[in-house]
């Protein structure tokens, strides 16, 4: 019996060289799945047998191709590219296949450098949602904000458009505009946006300053802010410390808000500058031995003082944003004020593949120090304060202004940036408490 009658039981009349090159393709899954069933121990039910199931979908594959309508369509390229997209963004909203262009993008983002509208997106309740609209770009300047939910782009609806998909309208060549359709949940709003791409050049650290004394009283209160996590945000952190230092800084506020993330090592090397050295700071448990992990900082970073800290965190922090204020929340280094975060807390790992494409598969999750499972809960803030979606406006639209002047900053953080001015609150009640008790504490040791 010939090899397409044992195997596929195909029409007689479908042509052997077609066949040949699935019945090739079959085999090899076949065994990598039958390798994969034993190393995952899965206990599903015995039927699921990987040889019959992609047996299965080479038939199928050649029945579209021999059949369909629209020949254009059928090309194995094609039929196979859209059934793995659909595979992979069938297991979570963060597992994703990505041909080769998609992959170099990915690659581009951990640079800082890319080109686009500037919005980080995740998939939520079933649309692609904003995560964060990033500062210094078109979304940001148009006033995007976190938790936006994108129900058109170009006119087209989203609501079966998977993740990639609306990755790559919202990328492409700068100067090219998009019309995005997003509804603000918060308010019921729905409006329209009419974006031009730019080249998105991200700086990771900004806003480094001593608080004017108006705000900060009798202390000298650092401020930095953290876009997000990238290459060079580790060291970009460390020069701004050194210089809050030298000016003789007594507390931090450390801004997260908005920051969706990034790279793990470089979100640990951030815990690094405010914890001792071989502190344990994540960990991630998977099905298999292999994605149980510890993450720890490293024993390499210069020591600072124990200076009282703030975080400040809303719905747009995520990912690596989540790990540093968990991690800094448990281990009681830093009070963490404003929203709870995002919840983006599972690791994906990036294969590729040999055609230049790529699988981004969710293979386990991300833990604080204290076991709280950051994936669809988010970090919770010590102190709750809640901004209206008028002060988020107005507080991101400064941020996105050139050349502002620092009585303008100043005025608007009065006015509209009440989780600010909690966390100065904060901090100054915490260096008051110290100051008041460190003489009692020095005649105890005497």
């Amino acid at each position: 019996m010939s090899d397409d009658g044992v195997v596929f039981n195909l029409r007689r009349k479908m042509r052997r060289s077609i066949v040949l090159p699935l019945l090739a393709c079959v085999t090899l899954l076949g065994i990598l799945s039958g390798v994969g069933a034993q190393e995952a121990q899965s206990g599903k039910n015995e039927n699921d047998n990987g040889y019959a199931q992609i047996s299965l979908f080479a038939k199928a594959i050649e029945l579209i191709r021999q059949d369909y309508v629209d020949g254009s369509k059928t090309s194995y390229h094609d039929l196979v590219t859209a059934a793995l997209k659909g595979m992979l963004s069938s297991l979570d909203p963060h597992s994703q296949f990505m041909d080769p262009n998609d992959f170099r993008d990915m690659q581009e983002d951990t640079r800082s450098r890319f080109n686009g509208l500037g919005i980080e997106v995740a998939m939520k309740n079933g649309l692609p949602t904003v995560v964060t609209a990033i500062e210094d770009t078109p979304a940001a300047k148009a006033g995007i904000l976190a938790g936006d939910q994108i129900l058109k782009i170009n006119g087209a609806s989203t609501e079966r458009m998977d993740l990639q998909d609306a990755i790559n309208f919202l990328r492409g060549p700068a100067g090219r505009k998009v019309t995005l359709t997003l509804l603000r949940p918060s308010t019921k709003e729905i409006k329209d946006y009419a974006l031009e791409r730019a080249e998105i050049k991200i700086q990771s650290v900004k806003g480094v300053k001593l608080l004017e004394p108006e705000l900060a009283g009798p202390f000298k209160i650092g401020y930095i802010r953290l876009i997000q996590f990238s290459e060079p945000t580790t060291e970009e952190l460390s020069k701004a410390l050194d210089e809050l230092q030298r000016q003789g800084m007594q507390a931090l506020i450390l801004d997260l808000r908005n920051n969706p993330g990034g790279l793990l090592n470089s979100a640990v090397d951030v815990c690094a500058e405010f914890l001792p050295s071989n502190t344990k700071v994540v960990s991630t448990q998977g099905r298999v031995a292999s994605q149980q992990h510890d993450y720890s900082t490293s024993g390499a970073k210069k020591a600072r003082p124990n200076f009282p800290m703030a975080l400040l965190i809303n719905e747009g922090s995520a990912s690596g944003a989540e790990i540093v204020a968990g991690a800094l929340k448990d281990l009681h280094r830093a009070i963490l004020v404003g929203e709870t975060t995002f919840g983006k807390g599972s690791v994906q790992n990036v294969m590729q593949l040999p055609d230049g494409s790529a699988v981004r598969f969710t293979t386990a999750k991300y833990y604080t120090p204290s076991k709280q499972v950051i994936q669809g809960n988010g970090v919770t803030p010590n102190i709750r304060v809640v901004m209206t979606p008028e002060q988020e406006r107005a507080l991101f639209a400064l941020r996105n202004t050139e050349n502002v002047k620092p009585e303008d900053e100043k005025n608007l953080i009065k006015a509209k940036d009440l989780q600010m001015l909690r966390a100065i609150d904060t901090l100054k009640g915490v260096m008051i408490y110290a100051q008041r008790n460190a003489p009692k504490a020095e005649a105890v040791k005497k």
